[in-house]
């Protein structure tokens, strides 16, 4: 039976808060499982299970599928959608507010993270994942296109941000599918795109990851200044300070944060972490 006849019939409607556009075509959705490259060995964690299309489509191919939803008016929709899914679990909480180290205590291995992220939420959904998470290797996500280009843009772009940085130093990004907006039930105003994000041990031999984390977003806190005034601002260094850790960096004095390379944030974040420990 067709998804929007099954919404009708259980009297569901959309919530606009909730940012609510389901994937309807069964070629998309096996092609996003298949992106996954999930096995019958993974444990999938879907966040935003809406209709439950996706899920059967990722259950077909792991050994279990954890799937978070906020909108408890959709049960008696999966209930239907996703009858006969023996290894597919809803959770009807939202994501945001779960306890990450619980959950993957619970879990009790790595597993993957896929998911048709409503566009309100997608940068907390990533941070969150990108800063908590400890057994997560692998994100396979849906997002607004642009979201998409900018988390896997390059330096000295228009699109590159804190987040390509803040992904880029534990993670390579790269857009595996673009969807065009007709492929949704409602259609959203915007086109999207499926980002594959396979996590890694640290770049460039980073250790301090809360420290990079704060340069990062001292060098984008303000787009119109130098990496010179956002630190000071920042760190409260003084001027000699901020350009002495530029110096060190290889970094010119009146570069920009959008100009810095992932790389070049951690040979920052090590000159600022000098600089402190000396204080």
């Amino acid at each position: 039976m067709a998804l929007k006849e099954i919404l009708m019939r259980h009297g569901f409607h959309f919530n606009k808060k909730f940012g609510q556009n389901f994937i309807t075509d069964a070629n998309l959705l096996s092609s996003i499982a298949a992106l996954a490259d999930v096995t019958s060995d993974d444990v999938v964690v879907e966040i935003g299970v809406g209709a439950g299309t996706l899920t059967r489509a990722v259950a077909e191919r792991c050994k279990r599928v954890i799937g978070y939803e906020i909108d408890e008016n959709l049960k008696p929709v999966l209930e239907e959608t996703l009858s006969g899914v023996d290894n597919a679990e809803v959770v009807f909480r939202d994501f945001m507010r779960c306890d990450t180290s619980s959950l993957e205590d619970e879990i009790g291995e790595e597993y993957v993270v896929i998911a048709n992220l409503p566009y309100y939420i997608t940068t907390p959904v990533i941070m969150k994942l990108i800063e908590q998470a400890k057994r997560c290797k692998r994100l396979v996500i849906m997002v607004q296109e642009e979201v998409a280009d900018r988390l896997c843009a390059r330096e000295d772009t228009p699109e590159y941000g804190s987040i390509t940085a803040s992904v880029g130093i534990v993670g390579d990004a790269h857009v595996v599918k673009r969807v065009p907006r007709n492929m949704f039930y409602p259609v959203p105003n915007v086109d999207s795109a499926v980002v594959r994000i396979d996590i890694c041990p640290p770049k460039y031999g980073v250790k301090d990851l809360e420290l990079y984390r704060k340069v990062v977003r001292s060098a984008f806190a303000n787009r119109r200044k130098t990496l010179v005034n956002n630190l000071m601002l920042s760190f409260g260094f003084s001027r000699a300070e901020a350009e002495e850790v530029l110096a060190e960096s290889g970094i010119d004095v009146m570069a920009r944060g959008e100009t810095l390379s992932v790389e070049k944030f951690a040979e920052l974040s090590f000159a600022v972490g000098n600089l402190t420990a000396r204080a």
